[in-house]
């Protein structure tokens, strides 16, 4: 028998290495998944001006590189060569905070994203919990960035963005109660995994629906581009801003953009999994199943900005406590009757023919 503190050394070294393996692996991937955003970020503004061009019979963005391809770049580099420009009156530590905190929570919650089977940095049981809570803590940099700018524009921009994220994230909490009853899971990966009858899929449809559209008020959108309304507010709470603190709350807005397509992919459209459950497409890789849903769904946003007038804030309101809150209340109560009424919940046999 070997000596114990033979033992006590061997272990710790062990440990030691599996210690610097794991953080060696985690800092890698967090590193590659960060560049991919930004990178997804930039070429997101590109492929945004080149589908309204499109769709308002323009050329878009051509001039600069092939195809007009680096033009993201010219911009990025526009924005670091101007002057940073604080107002007297402006709270400076908050103002310069605001769109750091609201580009880092951006990232943050990227690490309970699964991007395939196994790909994932953090996956907690409680992903979805953890996806709730840091998506509604956006809108704190909003509001720090509408009072620290000692402006009224600013500070109503900053107000509106909270009752529109209270009015919205009702519905959604409910939308994702309806997830659960049929997954029986918090775990995102779990929720990809789970069997699916096509008459859940059916009955999840309008949730859907309603889903995509409060994604669009949770990004503050259009048609629900109400906090940086032009007309009223001269551009809302990032009225004060310029050069990159601007670019942050900008860089912000779309990785939140893609955050929200992810969640929407992962709840809604199968994951990393091939579409419709086609077996014969499995040998196409799940993530690029992932980016293909995505890309789906950012469609969806800038077909919506092209298309539709900005809404008024009253519609807004009406739309999210009057319609979209009984109505997902109401789907609750008949996902989990018909779940019951089939023996469908999550554990128990699909059963009543369907």
């Amino acid at each position: 028998m070997a000596p114990v503190s033979t033992i006590i050394d061997g272990s710790a070294e062990s440990w030691l290495v599996q210690a610097a393996i794991w953080l060696a692996w985690t800092t890698g991937f967090s590193l590659l998944v960060i560049i991919g955003i930004l990178l997804c970020v930039a070429y997101m503004t590109y492929a945004e001006r080149k589908v309204l061009a499109g769709m308002q019979r323009r050329q878009g963005p051509m001039t600069v590189g092939p195809f007009g391809l680096l033009q993201p770049f010219a911009d990025g580099l526009k924005m670091l060569s101007k002057e940073t420009i604080i107002p007297s009156q402006a709270h400076r530590i908050i103002f310069l905070l605001a769109p750091i905190m609201l580009f880092s929570l951006s990232l943050i919650a990227w690490v309970v994203i699964p991007f395939d089977k196994g790909w994932v940095l953090a996956n907690i049981n409680v992903g979805v919990l953890f996806l709730l809570a840091i998506s509604s803590m956006g809108v704190y940099g909003v509001i720090m960035a509408g009072w620290a700018s000692n402006s009224r524009y600013a500070f109503l921009g900053g107000l509106r963005a909270a009752s529109q994220m209270i009015s919205y994230k009702a519905s959604m909490g409910l939308i994702i109660v309806c997830i659960l009853l049929v997954t029986g899971s918090l775990n995102l990966q779990e929720i990809v995994l789970a069997p699916r009858p096509i008459w859940v899929q059916i009955l999840l449809l309008p949730m859907l629906g309603v889903f995509l559209v409060c994604i669009l008020a949770e990004c503050n959108r259009a048609p629900f581009d109400l906090p940086e309304g032009e007309s009223e507010l001269a551009g809302g709470f990032m009225v004060e801003y310029s050069s990159m603190s601007y670019a942050l709350f900008f860089l912000g807005e779309y990785a939140n953009m893609l955050l929200m397509s992810a969640i929407t992919t992962i709840l809604f459209l199968g994951g990393w999994l091939p579409p419709f459950g086609i077996s014969f497409l499995g040998f196409v890789p799940g993530i690029i199943w992932f980016v293909l849903k995505i890309m789906a769904i950012m469609f969806f946003f800038f077909w919506t900005r092209a298309t539709l007038p900005r809404f008024r804030y009253d519609q807004l309101m009406r739309l999210g406590w009057k319609v979209f809150l009984p109505f997902t209340m109401g789907w609750v109560v008949l996902t989990a009757g018909l779940l019951m009424s089939f023996n469908a919940l999550p554990g128990q046999i699909v059963g009543g023919g369907l």
